[in-house]
Formats: structure tokens, C-alpha cells, sequence
């Protein structure tokens, strides 16, 4: 039995590209010109980027995120594009003897969490018509009947725990996502897809080297709505990714927010209150926010940012309003995102830009080293990579990787998760159920949940996605042995009333819907063959389970 992994996670950006490092393979050795070009490098495995069908297709390589996730549905116009959450951010234990075996911390047990929203960008895959009706379900296409999906990119609102390895270290760090030791930050991605799976073609290359196939806008929650940087891939720097804390909205443990996201003429904007400090952080996917398109350019040298306000893409939420190349069948939904971290125990990876060599080679956790804590320590192995030194932070003074945890052998597959063991563990984050309509004040009539296990197992070699055979909802670490835990979503009561958490029967549980088996049976979902003139394919990429009714709709 496996002693509980100790392993300090970054918060949620994951790898950044610098574009001399793209370039020419060779990084800076200083990078603090905030004018340099920087951009999300969703190649990447640390980075926290929408989870593609396919990513091997896309990169030539598995790119991956385990993201066990709640869907919400509703008829209700409007459930598509307009709602409300209520939430209380997670507390730590005490930062005391952090490496005692089985203690964690948020930052360890999730690098970012969010809520989620598809949108329309008509540059974005699949690349077949130039229109996209905002707020309207005419945009349902079933890929089975035609590839003529409007194009399409994904919201993720992310907060991100205080932090190990800060924005910004070396400038500006890759694979790190705290914007402060003590206190929790927020930011708004949209991810869109370069790619055109009906003709089988890409971005072009000097495009591609810029800003990404998948490519993202980012900007910070500020306090007056107006971005630090360019938001756009294209036109981003340095600035776009560091927090400034006179601008910048920022959020203590423990505090009441409340989080809408609704349409507006300029585009969809976020709107965070904290009703702890009265303080708000806001932003709007607006051209005049540096928001845009990438041009679609698969045959030319062109990278070009096309300046965009950008829209939800549904009326309602159903099985139907989907990302048409997500590996998850969804959109109105909430999300952690784990297994990217491993403890690199002994002695520290280099202190090298970005988490790479001069060659732009991932800096490792070195041999020899453990990636445990207690006396069963086990050897670090190939996902160890994208590694700094734990000196980079200012709190927990802890060395660890960031890349994706293919052997699902990180922490986030031990008992470490909110329980009710405070001393040990943090508190969850609670979440409502979302309200919509004109007033906000009507609840969805159902909640699901899933989970891309699936995708992440067939990258291991223990599932086919093609039939199912081998996938499980406790997946095989890399030694063989089926991991020690796996989160599952439960419904908490509260003072505030019924609230959602993830973890391992927080306190307060009313119910966890049979644990693991809450996340249900296999689903196949339809895709558009790359090269296929239209053809779709199926693939069990998740496990999906849709209950009768909403439990927690208080």
C-alpha cells in the first residue's frame, strides 16, 4: 500500500511559449521585457488547455487532463448563456510540517477549477461555415448528420489556489498558475481549435509556431474589467500573464463569491462579487479587452489576429449543446482539473526559464529521486517533467513537476482529498447548482456527471477507445495496481443551503451517488473524421451518468 504522495501542484496555467524559444529551441536567458511575445502553449502536457477528442491526432503526441466535472441542464431560455453560482473557496491546514505523509493543500489536489461555457468563433474548428448565431440553439448540429457545426471555442472561467511557483518567476512562469502566496486570483481562457477535420488540414506552421493550434485568449479578473495585457495569442506579452495586484482582483481562503456569467452587446462577460470584502472582479471577451480570432490561414504564412467579441453559442443547456472537439460532451458545467503534479523528492530539478533546458528539453526530476513521502518511496519515472525547484516559492518550499500524470501515481489518486479532517486536509470548494432566467432565480431541472478517464487510460495502453474494452473508473497506476482513490462529487448541506463538492465525503454530506459510480457508463460520442470529407467516428473518450432531477438546486 502506497504511502499518500507528496507532491505541491502549480495553479492552472500550465506551460506558456515565449516565441524565441518556439523559434529557435533556445531560452532567453532573461525574460523580463514585458513587450515580449508570449502565448498558452497547449502542446504542452502541463498545460491547463480544453481537453481535445483527440489530441495525439492534433500534436503527434497524448496532451491530457483528468477533469471529473458536473454538467447542468436546462429547456430554459438562456440556460445556454446566463447564470449564477454561489461558492466558498477552499481553507488549508496549517502550513506546519507541510510534508507530514497523507497532509495536502489545495494548490496539491487541483491545479485550477472552473466554470464552463461553449462560444462561438467562427474561425475556430470545424472550419465548415463563417456564421455563428450567438444565444441560439440553431447551432445544434449533430456531427452524425452533418459536419456543418459552427465554429466553435470553450469558456473556462479558472481560479486558481494560492500558489507554489508564482507569476511571475523568471519573469513570467511556465507551468505555474499562483498569483499569490496567500490569496486565490481568477482569469478568463477561451480555447479555440485550428484545425479542419473534414479536409484533414491545420493552422499553417509560422502560425502555428506563434500561438499555438489550440490557441487561447487569457486575461486576469481585474477590479474595473479592463485586461492587463492583450488578451490574444497573437498580441499577448509578458504583461497579459502577470498578476498586478493594484489592478488585478484577488480573493481570500474561505471567502463567499458569487460568479455570473452573462451575454452582453460587447461580448460575454464575468462578473465575480466577493461578498466577504464587497470587492469585484469583472471581464468581458471584448475586442477592446484584446480579445480575438486567429485566422484561419492552413495553406499561407499568415497570423493574423482578428479582433472578436465573443458570444455564448447556445440558447439552453442540454445533451446536445456541446463542444463539437472537446473529449467532454459538454457546456454549462464545473470542472477540477488534477493529476498534472508529482513531488520530486531529494535532490531539486535545475532552476531553469520556463521548466526547460537551453535546448528546450522539460527539465526532470533526477534520478534517483522519490516521488513520495513515508517508507514506501517509489523511483521518478517519464511524466516527472516540467520540474522547479521548490527555492521558487515564497511559501512551500516544496520541488515538484508539472506534467501530465499519465501513471496516475500524483496525489490526487491518494485519500488526501476534503474529508472533514481539516488538520490534515482543506476544506472543499461549495458550489450551488447554477440559477438562470431573467432574474437568475430559476434552477436547471437536472445535473450530470462525467469524466475523461478514458482518454487519459487509452494514452496509457489499458483502454480502448474504440470499444470500451479496458477502461475503468479506477484507473491502473503505473505499476500495475488500480489507484488508492479517486474524487467524486457529493451534495453537501450548509448554512447557505445545498451545495456541490468534490473530494471524499466532506462534511455535511447528504449524498455521493454511489461514489466512483456516479460518473455512469461508457459514453460514445460522435466525432468528424480528420480527412474524412465529413465521415464521423465514435469514441468512448469519458464516462457520463445524468440524473432524473437536480438534488441541490437550494
Amino acid at each position: 500500500m502506497r504511502m499518500a504522495r507528496r507532491l505541491l501542484m502549480m495553479g492552472g496555467l500550465g506551460a506558456i511559449g515565449l516565441t524565441p524559444l518556439l523559434a529557435t529551441g533556445a531560452v532567453p536567458a532573461v525574460a523580463e521585457n514585458y513587450g515580449t511575445h508570449m502565448h498558452i502553449d497547449c502542446s504542452r502536457a502541463g498545460a491547463a488547455c480544453t481537453e481535445l477528442a483527440d489530441s495525439t491526432q492534433t500534436f503527434g503526441h497524448y496532451v491530457g487532463h483528468d477533469e471529473p466535472e458536473m454538467h447542468f441542464f436546462s429547456n430554459t431560455a438562456g440556460a445556454g448563456n446566463r447564470m449564477r453560482y454561489e461558492v466558498v473557496l477552499p481553507k488549508d491546514p496549517s502550513f506546519s510540517n507541510p510534508t507530514t505523509p497523507g497532509k495536502s493543500y489545495t494548490t496539491e489536489i487541483y491545479n485550477s477549477t472552473w466554470f464552463g461555457m461553449t462560444l462561438c468563433d467562427t474561425q475556430s474548428y470545424p472550419e465548415q461555415v463563417n456564421w455563428c448565431n450567438p444565444d441560439s440553439d440553431s447551432n445544434i448540429v449533430d456531427p452524425a448528420f452533418s459536419p456543418k457545426h459552427p465554429g466553435a471555442a470553450f469558456l473556462e472561467l479558472q481560479f486558481y489556489p494560492p500558489g507554489w511557483v508564482q507569476w511571475p518567476t523568471w519573469a513570467v512562469a511556465a507551468g505555474t498558475g499562483g498569483c499569490d502566496p496567500t490569496r486565490w486570483c481568477a482569469a478568463l481562457n477561451i480555447d479555440s481549435l485550428s484545425e479542419d477535420p473534414v479536409n484533414g488540414t491545420t493552422q499553417n506552421a509560422t502560425c502555428a509556431s506563434k500561438v499555438g493550434l489550440e490557441y487561447v485568449n487569457f486575461a486576469f479578473l481585474t477590479h474595473d474589467g479592463t485586461s492587463t495585457g492583450p488578451a490574444n495569442p497573437v498580441d499577448a506579452t509578458a504583461s497579459t500573464f502577470t498578476p498586478d495586484p493594484s489592478r488585478d482582483f484577488f480573493m481570500n481562503p474561505g471567502d463567499s463569491i458569487q460568479v455570473e456569467l452573462f451575454d452582453t452587446n460587447h461580448g460575454l462577460e464575468t462578473k465575480v462579487l466577493d461578498k466577504s470584502t464587497g470587492q469585484t472582479g469583472l471581464m468581458i471577451a471584448s475586442a477592446s479587452n484584446g480579445f480575438a480570432q486567429v485566422k484561419y490561414d492552413p495553406t499561407g504564412t499568415s497570423c493574423t489576429a482578428l479582433p472578436y467579441d465573443f458570444h455564448p453559442m447556445y440558447s439552453t443547456s442540454s445533451t446536445k449543446t456541446i463542444l463539437p472537439w472537446g473529449a467532454d460532451q459538454d457546456s454549462v458545467s464545473f470542472n477540477d482539473e488534477i493529476g498534472h503534479f508529482q513531488y520530486c523528492n531529494g535532490t531539486p530539478p535545475p532552476a531553469t526559464p520556463f521548466g526547460v533546458d537551453s535546448n528546450g528539453n522539460p527539465t526532470t526530476c533526477p534520478a534517483g529521486d522519490t516521488e513520495e513521502i513515508g517508507p514506501n518511496q517509489e523511483p521518478t519515472d517519464s511524466d516527472d517533467a516540467y520540474c522547479f525547484p521548490g527555492s521558487e516559492a515564497p511559501r512551500l518550499h516544496i520541488s515538484a513537476c508539472t506534467n501530465t500524470n499519465t501513471g496516475f501515481d500524483a496525489v490526487e489518486y491518494t485519500p488526501v482529498w476534503p474529508d472533514g479532517n481539516t488538520a490534515m486536509h482543506p476544506t472543499p470548494m461549495l458550489f450551488s447548482s447554477p440559477q438562470t432566467g431573467p432574474s437568475l432565480n430559476q434552477p436547471y431541472s437536472r445535473a450530470g456527471f462525467e469524466v475523461d478517464l478514458p482518454d487519459i487510460e487509452y494514452a496509457n495502453g489499458t483502454c480502448d477507445r474504440s470499444t470500451g474494452a479496458g477502461c475503468s473508473h479506477f484507473p491502473t497506476t503505473d505499476d500495475g495496481q488500480p489507484v488508492q482513490f479517486y474524487p467524486f462529487y457529493s451534495s453537501v448541506s450548509t448554512t447557505w443551503g445545498c451545495r456541490w463538492a468534490i473530494g471524499d465525503d466532506p462534511t455535511g454530506t447528504i449524498s455521493d451517488f454511489g461514489r466512483n459510480s456516479q460518473y455512469g457508463p461508457l459514453l460514445n460520442s460522435n466525432y468528424i473524421a480528420f480527412g474524412g470529407g465529413g465521415a464521423t467516428v465514435t469514441r468512448y473518450n469519458s464516462f457520463r451518468n445524468i440524473l432524473s432531477n437536480n438534488p441541490c438546486t437550494s
